[in-house]
């Protein structure tokens, strides 16, 4: 089978860097228009053009820069704060006197908060406080005294960029950690999968190996002995060990959080020559004998492909708990019913049945039958596995499969891939 590498990339900070871009594009609309409003009582007003010239051509040709945090660096930042604090101080040069010691606005106008916010959605709340402070002495400069106009728009661009930037350094904190979250889910499936593997073939051979070899005596019991240490030993690894001490390391990027997974590409998993859908009745066809009865719909129970094996897999499990635990002459029932919303499969047997709390005490001393072949090959498929068993008549395991979400469950479902 092939190793396919699987990445996804997750930034809750990627819409505020789209809002900024239009943001910025707005506010320099804005200043112009204010401007033009009132470029009569300007006593330079040859100086405020230049400088909107300056600050037009500026803000349209850097819209790519203030489009992710990869493109938005700190020569950036900082030429776009210094364009910001120029039109501050050159306010008192362009404009009348009486209109600065009014309180009318200067000339970048509110077009310098983008700048303070880029500084905020990139590197924090710190870099927020260190922008906005330096705007705050630029307005104090350019008014020449602490108008309470002044203070209060001075507090309202410190306190909002502070916000912004602690906002944005608790986002990436929560990417890391659903990112790590969803490598360790990723990695949980997969050695549950492989432990269904090792049960469903080597520990049932291990197992077969100690019977026989205890029923031949003489060499053949020790080495049916060994087998059942290997089978004791193996069988605690496979229940101790499913979540591995360090799993694959998450990034944080510029781009935001990445998670990076490697599966096992086979036949139905939805990769390069993956076959349509499968009649599950032709997989449970051969598990038909005179002691196993099938009854199945006349028409195909289509399923995908690895759906249908692994349901398949799920009824194999479960007949050889019955060969195991009721004996060879039991007798056993395969149902299958095609649902319009979902495929049901019944194993049912006129065994002795399961004593209550048997199933967990089999779980905790690594007996994972049902726990992993059967609930857990379900699980990964969306859907359910129920055990009912009634000491003295018998035991019966429903299998329900959704016709909806017929694959294994992927992390990309949960996060979203940007």
């Amino acid at each position: 089978m092939a190793r396919r590498d699987t990445v996804m990339r997750m930034s809750v900070e990627q819409p505020l860097w789209r809002a900024l871009t239009g943001y910025r594009v707005l506010t320099m609309i804005y200043a112009i228009g204010l401007f033009a409003s009132a470029h009569d009582e300007f006593t330079r007003p040859w100086l405020a053009v230049a400088y909107f010239a300056v600050l037009g051509a500026w803000t349209l040709a850097t819209l790519p820069r203030v489009a992710s945090a990869a493109a938005c660096t700190k020569p950036f930042l900082a030429a776009d704060l210094a364009v910001a604090l120029t039109g501050i101080l050159l306010t008192p040069v362009a404009d009348a006197a009486e209109r600065v010691h009014d309180g009318g606005p200067t000339l970048p106008s509110i077009w310098t908060a983008g700048s303070v916010l880029a500084f905020a959605v990139k590197g924090g709340w710190r870099w927020a406080a260190l922008a906005s402070t330096l705007v705050a002495v630029a307005n104090l400069v350019e008014r020449g005294n602490p108008a309470r106009d002044t203070v209060h728009n001075v507090v309202l661009v410190w306190v909002a960029s502070i916000a912004i930037g602690y906002v944005v350094e608790v986002a990436r904190a929560s990417e890391r950690t659903l990112a790590r979250a969803l490598e360790i889910e990723a990695a949980t499936r997969e050695r549950e999968r492989l432990a269904r593997d090792i049960h469903d073939g080597v520990l049932q051979v291990l197992a077969m190996v100690q019977r026989r070899g205890a029923v031949i005596g003489g060499e053949a019991a020790e080495l049916g002995r060994m087998a059942g240490e290997q089978e004791v030993a193996l069988r605690t690894l496979v229940s101790g060990g499913l979540v591995p001490a360090s799993p694959r390391a998450s990034e944080d990027t510029a781009r935001g959080a990445v998670v990076r997974t490697v599966e096992e590409d086979g036949p139905g998993d939805g990769g390069p020559g993956d076959g349509g859908p499968v009649d599950l009745r032709s997989l449970l066809a051969p598990h038909a004998g005179s002691r196993v009865s099938l009854a199945e719909p006349g028409a195909p129970v289509l399923l995908a492909p690895r759906a249908a094996r692994e349901v398949a897999a799920a009824v194999g499990a479960a007949l050889d708990n019955v060969r195991r635990h009721a004996g060879e002459q039991a007798r056993v029932w395969i149902l299958v019913e095609d649902e319009p919303d979902e495929v049901i499969v019944t194993v049912r047997d006129d065994g002795p049945g399961i004593p209550e709390g048997r199933l967990a005490q089999a779980e905790g001393e690594g007996r994972l039958g049902v726990a992993l072949s059967i609930r857990g090959r379900l699980r990964d498929l969306g859907g359910s596995a129920d055990v009912i068993s009634v000491p003295g008549q018998g035991t019966e395991v429903e299998l329900r499969v959704p016709k909806d979400r017929q694959r294994t469950n992927d992390p990309r479902g949960k996060a979203e891939q940007r």
